[in-house]
């Protein structure tokens, strides 16, 4: 019903609920960097790096540990709680990694493709090795 009502608003007040909404975003990414401000960009990057790492190996425990072990043994009581106990530190790293992002952004200055690339590679197992290999230098071309 909303969608809707939405679809039957004129550009000018569309235009001010998309504006109002995208103030919000800046404040909240005005926060993470006052945040992050206080910490140098040596120990920033020494987080991102160990996150990276991090949100990698609690994957590799969550889909080549957990899963396998659940599904042989769909009725053990052990499996259930490695699985809730991986899945909350992985989500945790996850993030961990995604908030990390944007300050790591602004060190290594990385265009908005970049910085697109790499909050997508959290989205898929292991990209984030790369992000830290690859895109989190000072001397790449």
């Amino acid at each position: 019903m909303e969608v809707v009502f939405i679809n039957n608003l004129d550009n000018k007040v569309a235009g001010k609920l998309i504006i109002y909404n995208l103030s919000f975003i800046t404040q909240d990414m005005n926060f993470i960097e006052k945040f992050f401000s206080k910490y140098s960009q040596e120990k920033i990057i020494k987080w991102f790096k160990q996150v990276c790492v991090a949100e990698a190996i609690t994957c590799f425990l969550l889909y080549g540990v957990a899963m396998i072990w659940k599904r042989y043994d769909d009725e053990g009581l052990l499996p259930t709680i490695f699985i809730i106990i991986i899945g909350n530190i992985h989500g945790l790293f996850f993030t961990l990694y995604l908030l990390l992002c944007l300050p790591v952004k602004k060190i290594f200055k990385w265009d908005d493709e970049d910085f697109v690339f790499a909050l997508m590679s959290a989205f898929f197992p292991f990209a984030t090795i790369w992000v830290d290999k690859k895109l989190a230098r000072f001397d790449r071309e």
